[in-house]
């Protein structure tokens, strides 16, 4: 609905959403006994699980992309007439690469290209992803893709401090609800915050962490509307649909802020419309 300006996600959920449009990840149990998973070449994601061979045809599928990227970076810097010139990647346009590339239309990634949306990852190399960056620093030397996260902290704060009006809706916590509430705090704090996740406030996480304790820091405007949910996502439903039906998700031109985390995906309901198997294999 033209109404998201931005999405904040964890490495998982980028490498996640691709990784299912290239090969199934099955239901399994959150009690699945991990020694014998491990034997089986099966990975435990909550009560998903991810085959070895999922891993290798992303890496199959991403390499090639990687090496295109860093061809494309090595010309920019015999070419451009200064470094303002030059091209450099951050997380985000390696976001959007690859939802180009990968051009699914059950990729988050896909559509998130298709409509301009940037997608940032601060921890980008915390993951799958990572692993392949690391492989391919090896491969591409004495040559290395560089990963600019400064651009990017430019350019989720600048629209923060330029909407009209702020609002959050965070699915999770850790990294993605911290990184979206730091940049409100640069407009001196969001008009409206959803908060949901399952984290208590007497841990001392930032994931438990309540909306008022947000407002003292700055995120949430003094006076500002703001609600946690405490409960599993997917016990919610669709998170499509109320996210839409709120009025729009992502720091929006104006309505408000996404920040999503793979843990969304260990849902029954949902997981069948990302593209995941409701069975487990034969292992």
């Amino acid at each position: 609905h033209s109404h998201v300006s931005a999405i904040v996600t964890t490495a998982g959920g980028v490498e996640e959403d691709l990784i299912k449009c290239l090969a199934p990840t099955y239901l399994s149990s959150f009690s699945a006994d991990g020694a014998d998973l491990r034997g089986k070449g099966m990975n435990r994601v909550g009560n998903l699980v991810v085959p070895n061979s999922n891993y290798c045809a992303f890496e199959d599928w991403v390499v090639p992309i990687l090496d295109a990227m860093l061809a494309e970076q090595e010309s920019s810097r015999k070419t451009a007439k200064s470094d303002r010139d030059r091209l450099v990647w951050t997380p985000s346009t390696v976001i959007s690469r690859l939802g180009a590339e990968i051009a699914d239309e059950s990729s988050i990634l896909y559509w998130a290209h298709r409509n301009s949306i940037p997608i940032f990852c601060p921890a980008l190399t915390d993951g799958s992803l990572g692993d392949m960056l690391y492989f391919h620093s090896f491969r591409s030397s004495p040559a290395v893709l560089d990963i600019s996260i400064t651009r990017d902290i430019r350019k989720l704060n600048d629209i923060a401090i330029n909407a009209k009006r702020a609002g959050m809706i965070i699915l999770g916590g850790g990294l993605v609800k911290h990184h979206i509430a730091n940049a409100c705090l640069m407009r001196n704090g969001a008009e409206s915050a959803v908060f949901v996740n399952t984290a208590q406030e007497f841990d001392g996480s930032d994931a438990g962490a309540r909306p008022d304790e947000a407002v003292s820091w700055g995120k949430i405007k003094v006076g500002g509307e703001s609600v946690k949910v405490s409960g599993f996502l997917c016990s919610f439903g669709d998170v499509r649909e109320w996210t839409n039906g709120y009025g729009g998700v992502g720091v929006c031109g104006g309505y408000g802020c996404l920040s999503t985390y793979r843990g969304s995906y260990v849902c029954e309901g949902w997981a069948e419309g990302r593209g995941l198997s409701g069975t487990v294999p034969p292992i």
